[in-house]
């Protein structure tokens, strides 16, 4: 990867790369391979929406790596509402060396991005959650021992987790189904660049509405919450659209012998998941949540050295 550039989505890096970055992240895991290698950098933590994983992982990541962090809440900056977004960038681009940015709006990224002269990193926006994605496939790779042919069922909401998650699994040659309502599939923009993926690594992409179906076989199921932070206006209208896709015990029976449970958290029981899968005997939720730490890691050591 060349210097400056950001990772606001999969698609910023070339399918080749984001099988070399899965690899790095597991040299991360395996034997601490990047630990010094942010030696003398801070990197800005931009937050508009709160988070568990996502602080946590990068702020002892980043210390791992020997650099520093500083965190700005919603209520230290209120970006687009006090200040421009456009001088928040020029003012973080001066103090810091990179700025990783967790935001409702995807446009504030694009904005952050324009306007800094230093990487920006997409925490997590209403269209992407590229980090999520990252650290997904480590832990099918962990899980498989490769990820070429692999095969992902996606179930419910074709949201930005989905988004990011059909690029990464084109881009190394892992197959993608998603099971969701038609109205509340992957957008369009993602799906094709994840098309166009597919069609160079031999990987197949498909959408069906049978959450049954695209079970069918899997090495993985994963799920996400049907109303992201941002969509509780239309709660009532979604929890009535997703009946029938929640992941229980009788859709992993499905699936088959040896398929995965997979979840980003945090998880809502009695919607997108029954009760007691995260500690189901299939479930690698944890390991999602811990690879995080290393998928951040190799990103942050490819940006910024």
């Amino acid at each position: 990867m060349n210097e400056h550039r950001d990772f606001l989505s999969v698609a910023d890096l070339a399918p080749g790369e984001v099988g070399e970055l899965v690899d790095l992240s597991l040299r991360a895991k395996r034997d601490q391979a990047l630990d010094g290698a942010l030696e003398g950098r801070i990197i800005a933590l931009l937050f508009e929406k709160p988070s568990l994983r996502t602080r946590g992982s990068f702020e002892a990541g980043i210390r791992q790596l020997g650099g520093d962090c500083v965190y700005f809440s919603p209520e230290d900056v209120g970006l687009g509402s006090r200040e421009p977004v456009a001088d928040v960038a020029r003012v973080l681009d001066r103090w810091f060396d990179c700025i990783v940015a967790r935001v409702f709006s995807h446009g504030t990224l694009l904005d952050l991005a324009k306007n800094a002269s230093v990487p920006v990193i997409n925490a997590l926006s209403d269209e992407e959650h590229p980090c999520q994605a990252m650290a997904d496939l480590l832990t099918l790779r962990e899980r498989l021992g490769g990820l070429r042919g692999a095969r992902l069922a996606y179930i419910g909401d074709g949201n930005n987790v989905a988004a990011s998650l059909a690029i990464a699994c084109a881009s190394v040659g892992a197959n993608f189904t998603i099971a969701s309502p038609r109205e509340y599939r992957v957008a369009a923009e993602p799906w094709d660049e994840a098309k166009g993926r597919a069609e160079q690594t031999g990987s197949s992409l498909r959408w069906v509405s049978d959450p049954r179906q695209a079970v069918r076989g899997a090495d993985a199921v994963y799920t996400d919450v049907w109303v992201s932070m941002g969509d509780e206006a239309e709660a009532a209208e979604r929890l009535q659209a997703f009946r029938g896709y929640q992941v229980g015990p009788e859709l992993m029976e499905a699936a088959g012998c040896g398929a995965a449970f997979m979840h980003d958290m945090p998880a809502h029981e009695g919607e997108e998941i029954a009760a007691g899968m995260l500690d189901h005997p299939a479930s690698v939720v944890f390991d999602q949540a811990e690879n995080r730490l290393h998928a951040q890691k190799a990103i942050l050591r490819e940006l910024l050295t």
